[in-house]
């Protein structure tokens, strides 16, 4: 159960959101905590079978590293996502200003539209979406470069060849100089660098078997605790189950959600609204009055199942 990466829940169903969305493991810790509680107040639970709290308090402590360790590493992934974002924006301003100030104005509007493009078009790739398909993209795309790109095996590659083909050509026709054209080549090696980055994060998931692990040893550890406690604190035996087991599987479930900053839920990154907020900086550059209108995190409560 996910909102979408452009919508923010309310604060009060946050906590019906965390136990429906893990209501396997939710469910497991309430039955097997009521199983023994309820068995215990009518004296029906064996005496000889306990654990010792100890030994238990040792494993919950470990387990909670491990849960951790998958979190802080997912959540490493997700800064370096929006590090990278942050570097695009910065670049596609400076590749504007270059655009603007080098170039003519008929090719400096050409090279601006095609950059919109290639950022719609890293977004629609980094969420698995047809460009073609994308208003957005269509809407910056010439005409040609609809009906010849269809089919590239990597569009956002085949957009920069084309930027590097209409700087060349000017620089070898005399319209920009020497330094111009090596000031515009290094910007689009960041593109590049940001773009490589970002399918890197993207095609490069985390390993499963950390997730499995952590969710087979919080669902066995939600099963043996209430016996260890049951004898100590009777009938609060479910509510300590629920809350102790919960936070393992839901520090567990963040880690699961964050490792692909780039997807549509909303823990990940806000990839429309970033695109947008570059789409309108640099078609303001180019003294355009159509603007799109800026995307804002929306405050309804939008439960994707």
């Amino acid at each position: 159960m996910f909102l979408n990466s452009e919508q923010t829940p309310y604060r009060g169903s946050i906590f019906y959101m965390m136990f429906f969305w893990q209501r396997t493991t939710t469910a497991l810790c309430l039955f097997s905590a009521s199983l023994v509680g309820v068995l215990d107040a009518f004296k029906l639970f064996p005496e000889w079978i306990t654990f010792p709290s100890f030994p238990l308090a040792v494993v919950g402590g470990a387990l909670g590293i491990f849960v951790s360790f998958r979190t802080n590493s997912a959540y490493q992934r997700w800064w370096e996502g929006r590090k990278l974002w942050g570097r695009m924006i910065n670049t596609s301003r400076h590749l504007c200003t270059q655009s603007i100030t080098y170039l003519p104005q008929e090719q400096a509007v050409e090279s601006v539209h095609r950059h919109i493009a290639y950022v719609h078009v890293l977004r629609c790739g980094l969420r698995d979406q047809d460009s073609f398909q994308d208003e957005r993209v269509l809407s910056a795309m010439q005409a040609e470069e609809k009906t010849n790109l269809v089919g590239s095996t990597n569009l956002n590659h085949a957009l920069l060849n084309k930027q590097m083909g209409l700087y060349s050509g000017l620089n070898k026709d005399g319209t920009i100089n020497n330094f111009e054209m090596q000031s515009l080549d290094e910007s689009i090696r960041h593109l590049l660098d940001i773009q490589g980055g970002c399918e890197r994060i993207k095609k490069t998931p985390f390993p499963p078997i950390y997730g499995f692990l952590a969710t087979r040893l919080t669902q066995l550890y939600a099963v043996v605790l209430p016996i260890a406690l049951v004898h100590d604190i009777g009938l609060w035996v479910v509510p300590v189950n629920l809350v102790i087991c919960m936070a393992f599987q839901l520090i567990n479930e963040v880690g699961r959600v964050l490792e692909n900053p780039f997807t549509n839920n909303w823990p990940a990154l806000p990839l429309s609204a970033m695109s947008i907020t570059i789409e309108r900086n640099l078609r303001q550059a180019l003294k355009e009055k159509n603007l799109p209108e800026p995307q804002q995190r929306l405050k309804k409560f939008a439960v994707l199942m």
